[in-house]
């Protein structure tokens, strides 16, 4: 060797290549042999010393790049969803760089604070140098704390707000983040302990929580469910223009009308039906707003509306998917005015059969904007100024060819689960004035019935056209949910037939045989209990619950991102404009899938999570009261006990039940005393009385009057523990006061 390298050359070569940089490579990179190679040995010492080195294990590297394989921390989501993260352990002079997290088929969903090892390339961008490649996930995110802020003269702690924590933390002073007493605040745990609570500090104060209508705000903040729509997205909707009819279908000629609930503001569907001019049946016109015209592929909107995956609703405020521009405006169905549209226009025979059907891309104007109630009572024959006009064009047809409808759907036997559904009436200052259940009519299900074919119609064109969409998925309940079930079901004095191929007819015996008793909603809630949660994937798996063996989101793409999907693969299997789906949209159509059905869940539990602390400031004021219900479930701590006024859900702790001993009987869901042998199960008429009612956290405590109309029996007293021998035989888990 002619020349030995000189420190920079060697340090700039490690640069280069962070893979192949043990003493062994970078000797023969240079053609350092012999005793040259105590000479290099030296340098890379002197180099690590003077800070310009890293050294794992063998490995030397530059501190100021990233090795081949690094620990990230997730720090960031841009609006395009995309994930940034930063190295754990940089050691650079400069900061840190920027990591974009590319992920491949089969990555777990990650999220902010996620701790992930991954393989790292350079891109050659500057502003984004790096990407990572998961190997795996190491660790999740800081824990989210969302409750209410207690100052004290040493630091402060958080109450939390979640019913199912009863854990609190030490908030130290540097850490409280201006937070006030009384406040609610969001916080991320810190790990480690003070004075024996947890550690967190304070990352965002949400204000005052007994402010009106904080309630939702409480579970929009603790879900993370985005409320505020970037600069560009309202830029984009407030340029949007209506349509003309150009080369769309003329549909204003059809008595396309609305039916929605009476304080609606986003219409997304309008149906019509009229007499089948070439047969015995029916043509049915279904219109659903041409979202895609507005939401195109990339674009701002676009990329904000797939971050929310759908609409969050709420008893005093909705988190729209769309800006109201859209949502409220030009892509909802008003009366009376022209609107573009994705139609449908299917054939019905007399038994209510499909025989054909098209879609089309079309501009229509609804001659009525309809309320559930008007609908109801114009086909039960009191019309009023909204419905005269429609009475014999829209209405009576509509509801001759639901009645043929129904034959068709009666024979194909879905589930026929009716729950109640809890309406929440506020004051204008956010204060529950009432809770009831919402009416049920058959306009509710006439509505529910076209919709579900169209779904049909949609996921069978796009089939046959061999294009790529998102099906609405539901497999069947998974043998352990049955068994389950069928528990419940013997409990009750019903039948559902074990050893037999499940199918809806089993399931319909078992809801119809309870229909109008006593039990009829604890059998509903087990049915639903026992089947899995619906997704959305682009392969099919067909839909249990609805007995189809395909089924697609079509009819509400102002609220639902799977079905603005479906109208672009609707849009490019005809040919009817540039905004279809984009090849980059199908090759991320599994990654979209499993993003929309997580959303999903998420609004769900964020709706039901604001509905149980409603229902808990409503009754506050009634503690002490009694209340009749029905036990809805057992666990080893207590009984969950339904009440019949109102629907909400309570505790009652089975430390409170009676003087003696319960064993918790896992298989079979029961508590049992042990002097008495009473069996507590799901199922049982209570008598309670509310004992507490916290409004913040949604909890409600009860306390057990009666169970299947007696009192409960006194038991032993406590202590005496009579009963079995407590062998290694025994191996029910034990509950006692």
């Amino acid at each position: 060797m002619k020349h030995f390298p000189s420190k920079a050359a060697i340090l700039e070569w490690i640069k280069d290549n962070p893979g192949q940089s043990s003493k062994r490579e970078v000797a023969r990179a240079f053609g350092i042999k012999g005793q040259g190679r105590i000479d290099l040995k030296r340098i890379l010492r002197e180099l690590y010393a003077e800070g310009h080195l890293t050294k794992d294990r063998k490995t030397y590297r530059d501190k100021n790049s990233l090795a081949p394989v690094e620990l990230l921390h997730i720090t960031a989501q841009d609006r395009d969803g995309d994930l940034f993260a930063e190295p754990l352990n940089w050691k650079g002079d400069t900061r840190a760089p920027s990591v974009l997290f590319v992920p491949k088929k089969g990555d777990p969903g990650l999220t902010i604070g996620d701790r992930i090892l991954c393989k790292i390339q350079k891109t050659g961008d500057e502003h984004i140098p790096f990407e990572g490649r998961l190997i795996r996930r190491i660790g999740r995110g800081a824990e989210k704390i969302i409750g209410i802020y207690r100052s004290g003269e040493t630091g402060g702690r958080i109450h939390p707000v979640d019913k199912r924590s009863d854990r609190e933390w030490a908030v130290d002073p540097g850490n409280r983040n201006g937070a006030r007493d009384g406040e609610l605040v969001e916080a991320e745990n810190l790990g480690g302990r003070n004075r024996g609570l947890g550690r967190a500090k304070v990352v965002a104060r949400i204000g005052d929580p007994t402010a009106p209508k904080a309630v939702s705000l409480i579970a929009i903040h603790e879900h993370q469910i985005p409320d505020a729509f970037p600069a560009d997205a309202l830029d984009e909707a407030a340029a949007a223009k209506p349509v003309d009819l150009g080369e769309r279908e003329d549909l204003r000629h059809l008595p396309l009308f609305t039916i929605d609930p009476a304080d609606a503001r986003d219409r997304d569907d309008a149906i019509c039906a009229m007499p089948d001019p070439d047969g015995d049946g029916f043509i049915v016109w279904v219109a659903i707003a041409d979202v895609a015209h507005y939401v195109r592929p990339g674009s701002a909107l676009d990329k904000e509306a797939r971050k929310r995956g759908n609409s969050s609703y709420f008893p005093d405020r909705v988190v729209p998917m769309l800006p109201d521009a859209l949502s409220g405006d030009l892509c909802s169905l008003h009366a009376r005015v022209e609107r573009p549209c994705m139609a449908l226009r299917m054939v019905l025979n007399k038994h209510g059969q499909k025989t054909s059907h098209r879609f089309t891309r079309g501009l229509m104007k609804s001659p009525a904007a309809l309320s559930y109630h008007q609908a109801q009572a114009a086909a039960d024959g009191v019309d009023d100024p909204a419905t005269a006009d429609i009475l014999e064009t829209g209405i009576k047809p509509l509801w001759a060819a639901y009645r043929a409808a129904c034959k068709a759907r009666d024979k194909r036997q879905p589930l026929h689960l009716d729950l109640p559904e809890r309406k929440i009436v506020l004051s204008d200052d956010g204060v529950v004035t009432s809770v009831a259940f919402r009416d049920r009519f058959d306009a509710h299900k006439l509505v529910e019935e076209f919709m579900v074919l169209a779904n049909v119609c949609a996921a069978e064109t796009l089939e046959s056209a061999k294009a790529d969409l998102v099906y609405r998925n539901h497999e069947e309940p998974a043998p352990e949910k049955l068994e389950s079930l069928q528990e419940v079901a013997q409990s009750v004095g019903l039948v559902l037939p074990k050893g037999q191929r499940l199918t809806t007819a089993n399931l319909n015996r078992l809801l119809d045989g309870a229909a109008g008793g006593e039990y009829a909603e604890l059998i509903n809630m087990s049915v639903l209990r026992s089947m899995t949660q619906a997704y959305y994937g682009p392969k099919n798996t067909g839909h249990f619950g609805l007995h189809l063996q395909r089924y697609a989101h079509f009819t509400s793409p102002i609220r639902r991102y799977a079905d603005l999907i479906v109208h672009r693969a609707l849009i490019a299997a005809h040919g009817w404009g540039d905004d279809g789906i984009t090849p980059d949209e199908i090759a991320n159509l599994e990654a979209t899938a499993e993003h929309i059905s997580q959303t999903e869940r998420r609004s769900m539990l964020a709706e039901r999570d604001t509905t149980d602390r409603y229902l808990s400031a409503y009754l506050s004021e009634r503690t002490g009261n009694e209340f009749a219900g029905v036990v809805s479930g057992v666990a080893r701590f207590g009984l969950f006990v339904k009440l019949d006024e109102t629907g909400a859900d309570g505790l009652i702790p089975v430390s409170t039940l009676g003087r003696e001993y319960f064993v918790y009987d896992e298989e079979a869901r029961t508590l049992m005393g042990e002097h008495s042998r009473k069996v507590l199960r799901a199922g049982l008429r209570a008598r309670i009385k509310l004992l507490e009612a916290d409004p913040l956290t949604g909890g409600l405590l009860f306390e057990l009057l009666e169970i299947d109309g007696k009192p409960l029996p006194r038991g032993a007293k406590y202590g005496k523990k009579p009963g079995r021998k407590r062998g290694k035989k025994h191996s029910h888990k034990r509950s006692r006061k």
